[in-house]
């Protein structure tokens, strides 16, 4: 899994068996690997839109699966697992292009190329799993509800799994069956830019700096005020929407604070546009009993304690309370996903992304 947030290649390797609603994932291990500094500028050059050309998009597709497999080897290496025992790999691929609401061409593009995987790692390699929820009405995101039901689900409860990585998504289960999934907003994205660019720093350690500023007024407003907030879910979004550009723009519009003012002010944003939506979902569907955070942004402490705070009715836990590694929660999420795939299992987002149907999704390249 490599995410909206650019923090590197998350790596997962289990043993899996079962399918559906018998699927036993047991984690082994997982490792963080920073992207080459090559691949990381030429990654944000095309989702900027600093620089977009056909050379640039074709080999970085390339580069990007040599990159996923050093990473494999060296997770394998490290647990002392031979490649070739391994089944299946899954990849997300790193997503640089998402509109799946475009009125006359919806589409999505996520570079890394489970061909050239598959060859390097002499393997079957699944990838491309948001394309055809796309093509059948779908948001081709969030993917991850269906990890979600599998091992959050209680009968008799209302649970919330909660992943904060670029964008802040979550998933409503009761009675062990999806309600409904959706991105809420940004989480690190805005935080993790004006934190590198105004402290050179790659991200908020605890959410120690935004503690120290004051919210920008007018600013806050006018993000809260976009009209992303007001659609209804399912929904989702990305860079397109909260990414370099948009941060750009803000700072140049708002000049003349304090650096810290503008890491508390896109953390206040990150904060509320997730207690809104736990406000709108209990309005619609009743009491939430927990919510299970995961993800980079789980670390940020003030976050946390924030939306504690706000929704003081509702128990706010972690993953690893269910065995389930904060940092590779998304990555064993697609080992899930591949599975169903590898056995021909058709996977129900409906409730997640609006498709019309059940399918088999994602492309299979054997080698």
């Amino acid at each position: 899994m490599s995410g909206t947030s650019l923090d590197g290649i998350d790596v997962a390797i289990a043993n899996i068996s079962g399918v559906d609603e018998s699927t036993k994932v047991n984690f082994i291990e997982g490792v963080t690997i920073p992207w080459s500094e090559d691949t990381y500028l030429k990654i944000k050059q095309i989702i900027s839109k600093e620089k977009i050309t056909i050379d640039l998009i074709s080999q970085l597709n390339y580069k990007i699966s040599y990159e996923y497999y050093e990473a494999i080897k060296l997770l394998c290496k490290k647990t002392k697992i031979n490649i070739e025992e391994i089944d299946f790999v899954s990849i997300h691929g790193q997503t640089v292009w998402h509109d799946p609401k475009n009125n006359e061409t919806p589409s999505t593009l996520q570079l890394g190329s489970g061909a050239v995987l598959s060859a390097l790692l002499k393997t079957t390699v699944i990838s491309n799993f948001r394309l055809k929820d796309i093509v059948l009405g779908g948001e081709g995101a969030p993917l991850v509800p269906v990890f979600d039901k599998l091992i959050f689900s209680s009968k008799n409860k209302q649970i919330a799994a909660h992943n904060l990585g670029g964008i802040s998504n979550l998933t409503l289960l009761k009675n062990k069956e999806i309600v409904l999934a959706f991105d809420t907003g940004p989480s690190n994205m805005m935080i993790d830019y004006f934190t590198k660019e105004l402290f050179d720093l790659p991200y908020d350690n605890n959410g120690d700096i935004a503690q120290t500023g004051k919210c920008i007024k007018e600013m806050y407003k006018e993000v809260m005020s976009l009209n992303y907030f007001k659609l209804k879910p399912p929904k989702s979004t990305g860079r397109e929407l909260f990414g370099d550009h948009y941060c750009k723009y803000l700072m140049n519009k708002y000049k003349g604070y304090n650096k810290e003012d503008y890491i508390k002010t896109a953390s206040d944003i990150t904060i509320d546009s997730i207690v809104n939506s736990y406000k709108y979902l209990e309005d619609k569907y009743g009491k939430i009993d927990e919510i299970i955070f995961s993800g980079g942004g789980a670390h940020n402490k003030y976050i946390i304690h924030e939306i504690k705070r706000k929704l003081a009715n509702i128990d706010v836990t972690y993953s690893s309370k269910y065995n389930v590694d904060i940092d590779f929660k998304e990555a064993i999420a697609f080992i899930i996903l591949g599975n169903q795939t590898y056995k021909l299992r058709k996977t129900s987002l409906a409730q997640a992304t609006g498709s019309k149907e059940s399918v088999i999704l994602g492309d299979i390249s054997y080698y």
